[in-house]
């Protein structure tokens, strides 16, 4: 009999965690938890009825990043609901570009703390939630977030443009990501950016600064992932490693 993967991922309602959420279940022997702000939406109803592998299923769990308790909240439930003793692979996902492109002069307190409180504080949230059902998975764990190269200090020549309020909240995750890295030898902990997919938030970003779109294949670098190769990396999307 095939072993069972369990996989976590937030944000999947749209754009990248839709994506991801979809080819995980559409393989065999995966257990696929999506996590929505909402479970009672149709949207988020409708994940029910994508595509699904032999021997796999969909769960639907309630998870506002910028909640300080829905992350632990849904991991009791599926340990209580659906008996869930492991995971595999959890992706912090959720993430907001909600202010456009300001420049540090004018950025607005505001909206730095929106986006810290999502893009950074979140994924915090949800790694200490879901550490136990990590250090149970039976093969290697991964713990990822969506990095970004906006987030990239030693790339912000090459990206001159303004961007002071999502992109010091990646550069924060990106920096929490590796001392998760360093903290916990017996998980594989990076960030990915995934490019510049169709979804709204890339494409306000990439129609704004004129780049092209690049194709989402984050679950083949996951796939591929190991401690030695890539543990403690900022990576792109097609495995290649960025400056932070």
């Amino acid at each position: 009999m095939a072993s069972n993967t369990v996989i976590l991922i937030t944000g999947v309602n749209r754009g990248i965690g839709h994506g991801l959420f979809a080819t995980y279940l559409s393989r065999p022997n995966h257990t696929v938890i999506g996590a929505v702000r909402d479970p009672a939406s149709p949207v988020s109803k409708a994940l029910y009825d994508l595509p699904t592998g032999p021997s796999s299923k969909a769960i639907i769990v309630k998870i506002d990043s910028a909640s300080d308790t829905d992350a632990l909240a849904a991991i009791h439930s599926l340990r209580a609901d659906h008996a869930i003793t492991a995971l595999d692979l959890v992706i912090a996902n959720a993430g907001i570009l909600a202010a456009g492109f300001p420049r540090v002069e004018d950025v607005r307190p505001a909206d730095m703390k929106a986006h810290f409180a999502v893009n950074t504080v979140g994924p915090v949230v949800l790694f200490q939630a879901v550490l136990p059902l990590l250090k149970a998975a039976v093969t290697a764990p991964k713990f990822v977030t969506v990095g970004s190269s906006a987030g990239s200090i030693g790339g912000m020549e090459q990206r001159p443009f303004p961007n002071a309020a999502y992109a010091p909240s990646k550069a924060a995750v990106h920096y929490l990501t590796k001392k998760i890295h360093v903290e916990h030898p017996e998980l594989i902990a990076l960030p990915v950016d995934p490019g510049w997919p169709r979804t709204e938030m890339g494409e306000m970003a990439a129609s704004h600064f004129g780049f092209e779109e690049a194709e989402l294949s984050v679950e083949e670098s996951l796939d591929e992932a190991t401690r030695e190769k890539s543990s403690g990396k900022l990576l792109r999307w097609d495995g290649v490693e960025l400056p932070w």
